[in-house]
């Protein structure tokens, strides 16, 4: 768990901007390029002899595993390189959880069966994946315990997917939930799976004739067809969840789109007018009916604890300044992920981005916060020289280095996949200068495949012919340069949690600048669910 006083977090965001600000070759650096930019006569060349001996599992032992404590070194490192890894390590967050290994690759919640964790109930199992069964079980355990330090009993959960979590709030720790998802097809599925586990309650009652069992069909949670704007305030925002029509079992198959005011606009419509302008403010927000679960009616009080479980991109931002502003809000825990769709002041509309969601960064003086991007949130993170992060950069902090290291130390076939992308965009840009970077996505089982089968794959999806003749030669050479491709990954890899924590401490620095207190916990194993920080924070008592 990660305390910080107001002091301790600025002087860590200055020392995180300082050192990325040296290294921003690398963390802006594309792996795909590291034969058409020479990207490894980037590197210092007293680090280069040293690195290119590395063996895999020294490269996972010796520079990414910050818990290794008996290092052997082949050779004497130069001092440059070893404050570097030192450096990065020590800027990062911890990411471990705890003792929760059973010593195997999964938490011991799995090692029985690891596909079903031995500490979830069978009903909040089933369509779960062990990555989401982890993730709900501690995730709604700590939500629980936030609802009983604020003494609120309603829930809203942002981006909410299929339910999961909302299941497990509702129907297993009882909690009053409301579930906004901008995507009808899964909301439609949330109120499937709903009915499936009503369904598997009432058999168990028949089978037990047990009461209790019977009572949690009471807890059914509300799901609404919603996207949040960041855009607007907080009264909207509130508005909006009283007066959207929830989702029933009569909607699974829909005729088409819900108007609901939260839908985002498609391609070709207008963003539809919301009861309530953005921007435009409450002189008396108690005029905001408080209604979301009319099966709780006993339920008056309008607080509530708001959660995003992997909220991508700007919404883990937006849900942290409705937390601020509204009054409502007493406490919230943030998952964040997809940190490359974070709208900045230099990409306002990154790809994944709803464009318009992000101002024009000179209109943003004097606005409301809610009308700001969502890096850098804090005043003074955004004072700091240098800290600016490229979409790159932010997209390289989404990377599982628990997940690399592994494969290091198995030495995983898979660690050619990149010297192979790097190699076929030496050639593509031979026949097309043009094109830079072009998007091949993956091909199933690339790393098992000989280079020209690959090469003969991936041609044709940036429009050139799969008989492109290739140069075997230069081929061979640069696949035989594979070890350093990886050394050079691995080098931007360890930048990766460094970036995160700048992104994160932002943000805990943006709660602090508005008076709350937060802590940032690693909650979930960083091997199961590589994005394991989960910021909380809840407001004073009033």
């Amino acid at each position: 768990m990660s305390v910080f006083s107001a002091e301790q977090q600025r002087e860590l965001a200055h020392r995180l901007t300082t050192f990325l600000s040296l290294y921003k070759h690398v963390s802006d650096s594309y792996i795909i390029e590291f034969f058409t930019e020479d990207l490894w006569q980037s590197l210092p060349r007293r680090w280069q002899p040293v690195l290119q001996e590395l063996t895999y599992t020294q490269i996972a032992d010796l520079l990414l595993d910050n818990t290794q404590r008996d290092r052997s070194y082949p050779s004497v490192w130069p001092l440059s390189l070893l404050a570097f890894r030192a450096t990065a390590h020590s800027l990062a967050l911890p990411r471990a959880t705890g003792s929760e290994r059973g010593g195997g690759a999964k938490p011991r919640e799995f090692l029985g069966n690891h596909s079903q964790s031995s500490l979830l109930a069978h009903i909040f199992r089933k369509h779960v994946k062990p990555k989401k069964q982890h993730e709900i079980r501690k995730l709604g355990t700590l939500v629980k315990h936030l609802c009983d330090q604020t003494d609120c009993s309603t829930v809203v959960d942002v981006g909410s997917g299929q339910g999961h979590l909302t299941r497990f709030l509702s129907f297993g720790l009882k909690l009053s939930v409301t579930a906004i998802e901008a995507n009808h097809s899964l909301v439609a599925t949330a109120t499937k799976f709903d009915g499936e586990l009503l369904s598997v309650i009432e058999k168990e009652r028949q089978k037990k004739d047990c009461s209790s069992v019977a009572s949690l069909s009471q807890f059914s949670p509300r799901h609404v067809v919603g996207w949040v704007n960041p855009k607007a305030s907080w009264e909207s925002f509130f508005k909006q969840l009283s007066d959207a029509d929830c989702v029933n079992e009569s909607q699974l198959t829909p005729p088409g789109p819900i108007n609901s005011p939260l839908t985002p606009p498609g391609p070709s419509s207008k963003r539809p007018r919301c009861s309530e302008q953005p921007g435009t403010t409450h002189t008396d927000s108690g005029s905001l009916d408080f209604d979301w679960t009319s099966q709780k009616k006993s339920n008056q009080n309008s607080d509530f604890v708001l959660t995003g479980l992997h909220a991508c991109g700007d919404l883990s931002a937006t849900l942290l300044r409705h937390f601020v502003s509204c009054p409502h809000v007493r406490g919230i825990t943030s998952v964040a992920c997809c940190y490359m769709k974070i709208s900045t002041r230099e990409d306002p509309t990154p790809p994944g981005l709803v464009p318009g969601d992000c101002p024009n960064p000179s209109h943003t003086a004097g606005q409301d916060s809610q009308s700001q991007c969502g890096y850098p949130m804090s005043e003074c993170v955004s004072g700091l020289p240098g800290h600016q992060l490229s979409y790159k950069a932010r997209e390289g902090a989404c990377h599982a280095i628990e997940d690399y290291m592994e494969r290091l130390r198995e030495g995983s076939l898979l660690l050619r996949s990149h010297c192979y992308r790097a190699t076929l965009e030496h050639f593509i840009r031979d026949a097309r200068p043009d094109l830079r970077r072009a998007g091949i996505q993956t091909i199933k089982k690339s790393h098992l495949l000989p280079f020209n089968e690959y090469a003969c794959l991936g041609l044709p999806r940036v429009g050139l012919s799969p008989a492109l003749p290739l140069d075997a030669c230069r081929a061979a050479a640069m696949l035989a340069e594979q070890s350093r491709v990886v050394v050079y990954f691995s080098i931007s890899l360890l930048l990766a949690p460094v970036v995160e924590t700048l992104i994160l401490l932002d943000r805990m620095i943006y709660l602090q600048e508005n008076g709350v207190d937060s802590q940032l916990v690693p909650l979930f194993d960083p091997k199961m669910s590589p994005r394991n920080f989960v910021l909380v924070a809840q407001k004073p008592s009033r």
